[in-house]
């Protein structure tokens, strides 16, 4: 079978691209190549973000499969400042290998998410290299995760899931590569689900948890700079008691 040629492709401004093509009707695929493992970096989010809005407005409305042209990697992380949110398509993800921390937040962004069975983990492994998480990305997986044990598995030990595992815990939807993925749209219906133009506001309403912090990310900015303040001066408070009943003997062995 002859490659499907490309209905467009975008350049990243640092390196690499995504391309688009339409392996069927009303079905359309995003392939991500940003060497060497497709870091969510601005230019690559900034690209994403037009291939996403060139889809919405020069195009039928269908369904966006999101993949990677890098065997190894769908993304290995993150350089975190926008998030994905597409009003008028169903979206899905097909994780060729493995997807960690921003990487995995980018897939539970969208609707569905399908997995190599065969090769990679899915983990946010923000604990392993010391960054938060704030309240955009701790919220999309307490919301879509249904397991809170599960959950805190994944933050508190930033435990690296195999697809089947991935699974059974309701991370992923299903097993497989491309053509398991159109099969996974065809099989559900949902070229024709999106007609009715209510679909971006029922999927807001569904997570409106996370577009509310999304949405109110400046406020937060502020208001975690205020309680990182009002946390240090806690801090000092506790040292400063501490040192007093150090100096007056407090904890010594009287003889």
């Amino acid at each position: 079978m002859p490659p499907i040629p490309p209905l467009f492709i975008l350049l990243i401004e640092s390196a690499g691209k995504i391309t688009c093509t339409q392996p069927s009707e009303r079905i359309y695929l995003l392939s991500f190549d940003s060497p060497p493992d497709n870091r969510l970096t601005p230019p690559f989010l900034k690209t994403f973000m037009l291939a996403l809005d060139i889809l919405d407005h020069r195009f039928p409305k269908g369904v966006v499969i999101t993949t990677s042209s890098i065997p190894k990697f769908y993304s290995n992380g993150l350089d975190y400042e926008s998030a994905v949110k597409s009003k008028t398509f169903w979206s899905e993800t097909v994780l060729p290998g493995h997807g960690f921390a921003g990487g995995l937040m980018t897939a539970m962004m969208q609707d569905y998410r399908l997995m190599n069975p065969h090769r990679g983990f899915v983990c946010l492994n923000e604990l392993a290299f010391g960054a938060p998480l704030l309240p955009p990305m701790a919220s999309i997986f307490r919301q879509k995760v249904p397991n809170p044990n599960t959950f805190r598995t994944m933050i508190l030990e930033s435990k690296r899931y195999g697809a089947l595992e991935a699974l059974k815990e309701g991370i992923l939807d299903g097993l497989g590569g491309v053509p398991e993925a159109i099969t996974f749209v065809q099989e559900l219906g949902l070229l024709d689900k999106a007609k009715t133009g209510v679909y971006g506001r029922l999927k807001q309403e569904m997570w409106g948890e996370t577009v509310g912090y999304l949405e109110g990310y400046n406020e937060y900015l502020k208001q975690h700079e205020r309680e990182m303040q009002e946390q240090k001066r806690r801090e000092e408070e506790q040292k400063k008691r501490v040192e007093e009943w150090e100096r007056s003997g407090g904890g010594r062995s009287k003889l």
